[in-house]
């Protein structure tokens, strides 16, 4: 299996060997407490400080309104849990889409127990929200909008920008946007008062490490702490901050950006050959995603059959794919976004993602290719009986 073609890079990513080299570097060099005042700790913090400044400076925010976390989920729960319990004062409802990642649904859902008004965005055949829903759902007692950038499922773009100019022209709301799966493949920054008020990114997203991750805040803001203890992360988040992943984030952040159009430009060529297979198959496929959605990711789904079936097939040919998000992929039941977009029964099951990585090449693009056809060959020919 480790000649295995991987391309399951939206469930994670293999860290790059220059964030590894970074990683061992400050785990062997700079491995004092950054909060300790002696030199030892002093220099830990300026490494720590200069990793956060380098996050900073992509997301176009001030460095003490950027937080290092252990990932997008924790991220996601301290901006949802921390804004809404601390905005009580404004009015107790929320806004989400009915797509997000289960870090932020299981939040919203553990909210509505503590009396929050939560209610959901629908979203169209390109799994897109409706901005005009936004519109008149939104209120003046609304003190939360959380919306993905970038569906995990299907690739979906979301319309940050614009819905952040209605919300901050019609509430107080604050803006919340996971970019965990946009961030290093698509501009991903605050655009002064109309663009997000905070973000979640996840390290192992963009080929760092597992168990690193960002919350970052437009400006400072009502919000309640979810970690307390020594005050570190400007008393926003205690406990001992992980120096190494922090600063190994940091790389593979600047590292993402830096090649990002080149990365585009690939995976949307990719993207564009195998969605030009799939269409050759008729009816036994049916697409979900769109070349107006996030190029390194495609979903499509195989009539009648389920993603299992698909995934070992192609598993024994050495390719690694998944269905859909690798959250749910376990569970048996259909994903909250397959059921979102209303696919037909007979298309419901048989989801698979495909997700490409820096590590990718387009020769393994082309096996890919070649092992899809082996494979739909055979399974058709079982449609078919």
């Amino acid at each position: 299996m480790n000649k295995a073609i991987y391309l399951d890079n939206s469930a994670t990513t293999k860290p790059l060997q220059e964030v590894m080299q970074t990683f061992m570097a400050v785990n062997e060099q700079y491995y004092a407490n950054p909060a300790s005042i002696h030199a030892m700790g002093v220099e830990a913090n300026d490494l720590l400080m200069r990793a956060r400044e380098q996050v900073a400076d992509i997301l176009q925010a001030e460095s003490k309104n950027v937080l290092f976390t252990s990932g997008g989920t924790e991220s996601n729960n301290a901006a949802i849990f921390g804004v809404a319990r601390s905005n009580t004062h404004i009015g107790k409802h929320i806004l989400t889409s009915e797509i997000e990642h289960p870090s932020v649904l299981e939040a919203m859902k553990q909210l509505e127990k503590e009396g929050f008004e939560i209610e959901y965005l629908h979203i169209d055949k390109r799994g897109v929200i409706s901005l005009e829903e936004l519109r008149a759902k939104i209120r003046k007692d609304t003190i939360l909008v959380s919306i993905m950038h970038v569906n995990n499922e299907m690739g979906a773009i979301q319309p940050i920008f614009d819905a952040g100019s209605i919300i901050h022209e019609m509430s107080r709301a604050v803006f919340h946007v996971d970019v965990v799966q946009s961030f290093g493949k698509l501009a991903v920054f605050f655009k002064g008062e109309n663009g997000p008020d905070c973000l979640s990114i996840s390290g192992h997203k963009i080929h760092g490490l597992k168990g690193s991750g960002v919350l970052a805040f437009r400006k400072p803001m009502r919000w309640q702490p979810y970690v307390v203890g020594g005050g570190q992360e400007f008393g926003l988040r205690s406990g001992t901050v992980a120096v190494p992943q922090a600063v190994a984030l940091a790389k593979a952040a600047r590292l993402a950006v830096e090649i990002m159009e080149e990365r585009t430009k690939k995976y949307r060529q990719w993207q564009a050959d195998i969605c030009a297979q799939l269409q050759s198959y008729g009816e036994a496929v049916h697409i979900l995603s769109n070349l107006q959605g996030a190029a390194h990711i495609l979903s499509f789904s195989v009539r009648d059959l389920t993603g299992e079936i698909i995934i070992n097939a192609m598993q024994k040919q050495g390719i690694i794919v998944s269905t859909s998000s690798a959250c749910s992929s376990k569970q048996t039941k259909t994903s909250h976004v397959v059921e979102a977009l209303h696919l037909e029964e007979h298309y419901k099951k048989g989801v698979i993602r495909i997700s490409f990585g820096a590590h990718n090449t387009n020769e393994d693009i082309k096996k890919f290719k070649q092992v899809l056809a082996k494979v739909m060959m055979e399974l058709k020919g079982e449609i078919d009986k």
